[in-house]
């Protein structure tokens, strides 16, 4: 039988967190600005949270940010005059926050200085973050299933934001290797609930066989993607035209398919966990017709190309949304596959401990970086991508959990390396960002291979140990 998420956690400040979210957010019937990441687990993240405060009769006005930007966060919290909601993102702010004379929620899974031991908040403030739970907020829990979760603290009835959990999920990449610890918890549940249904079937998308190849970008199949002719000649080698749909295949020829781009992916060194994305199982949304993992490029895409409200509009069931979405997603997916074929071409520098190219792609970079880093670079160093536009260059760091496992902390090195310069960043271990003033790249990656080279040597002296 299904049940409530009360005992889900054992650790006391599980419950004595959301209770006090909950309560604060209840005491406050009036009308909200909720602040979240452009990002598609910002995105999903805001859905759920803007859907649970219509059913709650609450007015709200949803703003996104587009990266580590304190100065922005510091004028919202100026002009408004009510209570704020802040959905991944904030961990970093709890200083402003605190000073803030309207009440503040706080649901973000990032580290913040002092994990897993939050400084005291005054009463209007309110901070959950899984990881003071022991919750691994890279793997096993993200800002989505976090604010889907507190929905349904609030009113079971929001069970249903399931597909916008799960789309962010999928976006943050915690899907890989299939969810684990919350994140599996809270999927099982929704299973239960028939909110979703788990299917087999390939990660690709396209109305022929040729066109999902030719666009996949997850999995980036090194020589095919972003190659269409490359891909009909692949793919005829296979005894497949590529103007066929993958539903029209029968049962051998899907399986000599999927064999085939499995010996694809490992020929170009990429990772078995990777590999795996290809055909591991699928989730599919019955309510809205489609699999999580397309729900999850949609909004993720109107995200990276500037219209993250367009996202937010899909879950509140705009009429014409999906429509903006879609095509939001043919412009992403272009950009990406534009950055991917650069760096498969050339365009890569490298240095001791890390790899780095330059992207004029300022909301496409971070997506760029850690597709990269799982099909097509050097999986033994952490790549780093900068975007330089008008104002401070956008910085955006991805590593691998194999990396992670060996000492490495990207969410330390993005935040020394960027205060070093006069910037300031952090995220995941295995994933962040920051922000620096132009031309401090130079000095930011000599700071950032010293660190990342550090974090190797320290943990490969304690493994001796």
């Amino acid at each position: 039988m299904a049940s409530g998420p009360d005992g889900f956690v054992s650790d006391p400040r599980y419950a004595a967190e959301f209770t006090r979210a909950r309560e604060l957010f209840l005491a406050h019937p009036g009308r909200w600005r909720v602040i979240y990441h452009y990002d598609g687990d910002g995105i999903a993240s805001a859905s759920s949270a803007l859907r649970a405060l219509a059913r709650l009769g609450c007015p709200a006005q949803a703003t996104p940010l587009l990266g580590v930007e304190r100065e922005r966060m510091v004028e919202l919290l100026r002009t408004t005059a009510g209570p704020v909601l802040v959905v991944d993102t904030g961990a970093s702010w709890l200083d402003l926050f605190a000073r803030n004379p309207h009440p503040v929620v706080v649901l973000d899974h990032h580290r913040y200085p002092g994990v897993p031991h939050p400084p005291a908040l005054p009463e209007h403030v309110a901070f959950v973050d899984p990881l003071d739970w022991g919750v691994d907020g890279m793997e096993e829990m993200c800002a989505s299933t976090l604010t889907w979760l507190f929905t349904v603290f609030l009113d079971p009835v929001n069970w249903d934001n399931a597909p916008w959990g799960l789309s962010g999920a999928i976006a943050d990449r915690q899907h890989v290797g299939g969810f684990r610890g919350l994140n599996a918890r809270l999927t099982e549940e929704a299973s239960k609930r028939s909110l979703i249904a788990q299917r087999p079937g390939l990660a690709l998308f396209g109305r022929t066989i040729g066109e999902a190849l030719a666009r996949s970008i997850d999995p980036y199949f090194a020589g095919l993607s972003g190659q269409p002719e490359a891909v009909a000649q692949h793919v005829r080698g296979l005894g497949i035209e590529p103007d066929r749909s993958l539903s029209s295949l029968g049962p051998a020829e899907l399986a000599r398919l999927t064999e085939d781009l499995r010996a694809w992916l490992v020929a170009h060194r990429v990772l078995p966990e990777f590999v795996a994305v290809l055909d591991q199982p699928r989730w599919f949304v019955p309510a809205l017709g489609m699999d999580a993992e397309e729900l999850a490029n949609l909004q993720n895409a109107t995200g990276r190309v500037g219209t993250p409200g367009v996202g937010v509009a899909l879950a509140l069931g705009d009429a014409g949304a999906l429509q903006r979405a879609r095509e939001a997603e043919g412009t992403w997916r272009d950009g990406i596959l534009a950055g991917l074929r650069r760096l498969e071409e050339g365009g890569l520098n490298s240095m001791s401990a890390l790899q780095w190219f330059a992207s004029p792609d300022t909301t496409l970079a971070g997506t760029q970086a850690g597709l990269a880093m799982n099909y097509l670079l050097d999986p033994d160093r952490p790549v780093v991508v900068f975007s330089e536009g008008a104002g401070p260059v956008k910085v955006s760091a991805r590593g691998t959990l194999r990396l992670v496992a060996r000492g490495l902390d990207l969410s330390a090195v993005c935040r020394i390396a960027a205060q070093t310069v006069g910037g300031e960043g952090g995220g995941h271990k295995v994933a962040s960002g920051a922000t620096i003033p132009p031309g401090t790249r130079d000095q930011f990656l000599s700071v950032a291979d010293r660190e990342i080279a550090g974090q190797f040597h320290a943990h490969a002296g304690g493994a001796r140990a």
